[in-house]
């Protein structure tokens, strides 16, 4: 049996890299996305002004989508929400990136294949 000593030890030893190891970060959710996306809506649907909250919360999505896994969660909500919503312009999604001075790898389109 270990002493009661090395027991202690043992347990100190597996709290400090419990406490010091990086957190896992959740890949990003589909209703991040719509939370993030939503006040763009008005301007893909016909809207002539991109709202500031538009590219504020594509800045946010883009600052958080850290991982490939995020990525393509990003992607394939987008995908879906583009299927989803009636009379959004598709150009004017895909232009949205681009005009809030952010280039993201990938076009906004219910064809992009987001496994790549």
């Amino acid at each position: 049996m270990a002493s009661l000593g090395i027991v202690k030890a043992m347990c100190f030893v597996l709290i400090a890299v419990a406490l010091v190891a990086p957190l896992a970060e959740a890949a990003v959710s589909c209703s991040m996305v719509v939370s993030d996306l939503k006040p763009c809506l008005s301007y893909v649907q016909g809207g002539n002004v991109v709202p500031a909250a538009c590219c504020g919360g594509i800045k946010h999505l883009y600052g958080a989508s850290k991982t490939t896994q995020d990525r393509q969660s990003v992607c394939n909500c987008l995908k879906s929400l583009a299927r989803s919503y009636s009379g959004i312009n598709l150009d004017k999604a895909a232009g949205l990136p681009g005009k809030c001075g952010v280039n993201i790898p990938y076009k906004i389109d219910p064809s992009t294949d987001c496994s790549k």
